[in-house]
């Protein structure tokens, strides 16, 4: 009996040890669910070890996984049902025990208790539990019974990481906890055992147990001493957070820049997108248009003024604003997301109340119909989502869903609007420094004429909010919005919005435009901004069509947050830049009163070099010139062949040294080096797949032979480029820069076929065109994609089949583009010393 008690009282410990590491864990869950359901497990696998402890080894452990399986069954019915979830039970159980790990170092913190967030800490509490009570409580070794649940608790505060409170009483418990297990554990002296023993004997026994306990007692002192002032030092550390190194959902190539999808749009402006449902709760549709100024509530609902507490009555005519992406980084090509999406539950965390904000509650259903991709579009900011499994952005408040979107999927969003008081703006300043760089930066090479317009809006204009009304009002009133403008927001395209002439295609676009103009502007006159996606909805419910989409731009101020603006034309008839915008004329230089000709000069300084060479005694001019160019020839040849013999050597080890990975990810190298060679290097984002198209049309055209198209000859042949005179489409009438052949509109620098070239007008007779001599394709690199995409996917798993292959193809394709140069430059190419720095 006495020792039932001491073992059951084992198992209770270990029970004990292993809740805590529970309860470390839950201090990322919202709720306390994870805890009771690692209580559970850890009371079910030790239990049975201790009910079991007479039966045979190998019975305990297949009753212990049928009880775990059973457990788990009821763990991922109660996390379905929290969750709300309604998939049949075994596409929950498959996709949980896929994705449990990921998805749980991914997930939003708090972390809502979900199947595929809980079934992994459960199942390792079991196995821990099991695996301690068979080592503890069956075999008697409780100090090595232990080492599981220390493994469980450490891999909890491991997973925690900084994201919780530091878990100090928790771990004096689990410590204590293991304190009391050792002592219940201990055996009591047993008398008889020694009753025949003399008391010389027993004194030697006590000696080397006295010994032995000393001896103990050093080493952890030692051990203390030696480890204690490292340990004293992590106590303040912050602890790795592991999430780090697992990377997040991330949006596709359709959602990483939903402002191009902005003209297709409204090209289609009948097409359904979404159903909503009326907009309800307190200040549903917004605070309303404030003049020239900022509009509605950061991007929430626009319309009127006032509000309404509820229902639909004040929402008829009016608008709500739902946000589908926001775009804060812009490289002079394309405004991209770049957000960073954590797997949410239904509840989301809400933003930090801003100082003098009116806060009001938004609550509306929407249901999709056309919208395509993974971004959901809402009322910001949100703060409770039901009816779809999402991963949420806290710094954008943007959403995207777990699967692509399809017809029919509705869900329920509850929003929290913060109206900041606008009233604040005219004497709010800009936030600076690293923590706004990214919202400051721009691409290089702006176009001279978008700079000046800038310093010109910003001359005069000290205060942020007067610059950011300046270059609002002056979109607003010098350009118009139309349905049919091409797409297109990098410097070119702007440019040519901005100032291209009217008769030609200029000073007209979609809201792409409009408000990826003003966030450049903005940012080169020093205002932190960033381009929004969204839709105008009915705010009393109803269809969301291509026509409601919508960009803008916001500004962020200090105290107030993102306030967003609306350059959007107020007339039909907006004044031509022309009469506003004179760029600022070039001072010619003042030439000099008497300059010398140049036969004189040239004269004098032959002169003067020939009289120097006869009056000296030492050799000729020519023959040290000559001297010294032979010198430095021979210097720069040996120099060539040293990088060519050195470049060599380096694709050689690279493709042929280590093991396959290492030859795929050389291969790779060489494709980068290649293309960085020609000029056009591999952007750092792109994945393997977008980079091999990317690859696939780098090299620019080469020279060709200017003529005039002969008349009937269409000039948009393969291998040759539309370069205008004034010609229109195709009937020689005015037309636009880069009018297509078949008339339709084109762009700044649009050829006749369609693609991008100089600028100049359409086809029509009397053309000028470029003859190019056909180029056959660039190699295909699809065997280098598919080892990139294994080494980085399944290290380890390529083999030297994969390795030559893609080195192969590597190797091909750098020769191809090599021989799309011109001869001086394939030269260039082969001694080039860029590849041998390039990577280290």
């Amino acid at each position: 009996m006495v020792k039932w008690g001491r073992w059951s009282a084992v198992a209770a410990v270990l029970a004990g040890m292993i809740s805590l590491a529970g309860v470390v864990l839950g201090g990322i869950f919202a709720g306390s669910l994870i805890v009771e359901l690692v209580a559970g497990a850890a009371v079910g696998s030790v239990g049975l070890s201790l009910a079991a402890r007479r039966l045979p080894n190998w019975v305990v452990a297949p009753i212990s996984a049928g009880l775990l399986g059973a457990y788990t069954i009821v763990v991922l019915r109660v996390g379905a049902g929290r969750a709300e979830l309604s998939e049949p039970l075994a596409q929950i159980a498959r996709d949980s025990l896929v994705n449990g790990i990921p998805r749980l170092l991914t997930a939003m913190i708090p972390v809502e208790p979900a199947p595929d967030t809980l079934v992994v800490p459960v199942i390792a509490a079991w196995l821990a539990g099991l695996a301690g009570g068979e080592i503890a409580v069956r075999a008697g070794r409780v100090l090595l019974g232990m080492l599981p649940a220390v493994v469980l608790y450490a891999g909890a505060l491991y997973v925690v990481g900084p994201n919780a409170s530091v878990a100090g009483w928790t771990t004096l418990g689990f410590a204590g906890l293991a304190v009391v297990g050792m002592a219940v554990s201990a055996r009591p002296k047993n008398e008889t055992e020694l009753a025949g023993v003399s008391a010389a004997t027993r004194a030697k026994v006590r000696g080397r147990a006295l010994a032995g306990a000393a001896a103990g007692l050093a080493a952890v002192l030692v051990l203390a001493a030696a480890v204690g002032p490292w340990v004293g030092g992590q106590v303040a550390a912050t602890p790795v957070d592991p999430r780090k190194y697992v990377e997040p959902p991330q949006v596709d190539s359709l959602d990483e820049s939903p402002l191009n999808r902005i003209s297709g749009w409204a090209l289609s402006p009948e097409q359904r997108l979404l159903e909503v449902g009326p907009a309800t709760g307190s200040g549903a549709t917004g605070s309303g248009a404030t003049g020239g100024a900022a509009t509605g509530s950061s991007g929430a609902a626009t319309g009127g003024t006032g509000s309404t507490a509820g229902g639909t009555a004040g929402n008829k005519g009016r608008k709500v604003r739902l946000r589908l992406a926001v775009l804060p980084d812009y490289d002079g090509i394309t405004w991209r997301v770049g957000a960073t999406y954590r797997n949410a539950g239904r509840v989301l965390p809400t933003q930090p109340p801003m100082p003098d904000a009116t806060v009001s509650n938004v609550h509306q259903e929407i249901t999709v119909d056309g919208l395509t991709g993974r971004l959901l579009p809402v009322v910001p900011t949100p703060t409770q989502v039901t009816g779809a499994r999402v991963a949420y952005d806290a710094a954008t408040g943007t959403l995207i869903g777990s699967e692509q979107l399809t017809s029919g999927i509705k869900y329920t969003v509850d929003s929290q609007v913060q109206t900041p008081d606008y009233n604040l703006l005219a004497a709010a300043d800009v936030p600076s420094g690293d923590a706004v760089a990214r919202y400051l930066a721009i691409g290089d090479d702006v176009p001279e004429q978008i700079t000046r317009l800038a310093e010109q809006l910003s001359d005069g204009n000290g205060a942020a909010y007067d610059r950011a009304a300046a270059i609002e009002a002056f979109i607003a009133e010098h350009y118009r919005k139309v349905s049919d403008a091409p797409s297109g927001h990098a410097y070119p395209n702007l440019a040519f919005f901005l100032f291209g002439p009217r008769g030609q295609g200029g000073q007209v676009g979609t809201s792409e435009q409009f408000a990826a103009s003003f966030a450049l502007l903005a940012r080169l006159t020093g205002l932190p901004s960033r381009v929004v996606v969204g839709f105008d909805a009915p705010a009393a419910g109803g269809t969301v069509t291509g026509g409601d989409a919508i960009a803008w731009p916001e500004v962020l101020f200090d105290g107030l947050g993102w306030v967003p603006f609306d350059p959007m034309p107020k007339s039909k008839n907006p004044r031509p830049v022309e009469e506003d915008f004179i760029p600022k004329p070039t001072t010619p230089p003042t030439p000099p009163s008497e300059a010398p000709t140049v036969s004189q000069s040239a004269s004098a300084s032959a002169s003067a070099t020939v009289l120097a060479a006869g009056a000296g005694g030492g050799p000729g001019v020519v023959l040290v010139a000559g001297g010294t160019s032979g010198s430095l020839l021979l210097v720069l040849l040996g120099a060539a062949v040293v990088i060519l013999s050195m470049r060599r050597g380096l694709r050689r080890r690279r493709l042929t040294s280590g093991t396959p990975d290492d030859r795929i990810t050389g291969a790779w190298t060489e494709l980068s080096d290649a293309l960085r060679l020609a000029g056009h290097p591999l952007p750092r984002h792109l994945a393997a797949t977008e980079a091999a198209a990317y690859a696939a049309r780098p090299a620019p055209p080469k020279p060709g032979r200017l003529r005039r198209a002969a008349p009937g000859r269409p000039p948009d042949d393969a291998g040759m480029d539309v370069f205008g005179t004034a010609g229109g489409p195709g009937d020689g009438t005015a037309g636009g820069p880069g009018t297509k052949a078949d008339g339709t509109a084109g762009g700044p620098g649009t050829k006749a076929d369609g693609t991008t070239g100089g600028f100049g007008a359409g086809a029509g007779t009397g053309t000028l065109v470029v003859e190019r001599p056909a180029e056959s394709a660039l190699p295909p690199l699809d065997q280098l994609v598919a080892g990139i995409n294994t080494v980085g996917f399944a290290p380890g798993a390529a083999d030297d089949g994969q390795a030559e292959q893609a080195g192969r193809q590597a190797v091909a394709y750098s020769t191809a583009l090599r021989a799309r140069r011109s001869w001086w430059r394939r030269v260039w190419w082969s001694v080039h010393p860029g590849p041998l720095r390039w990577h280290r």
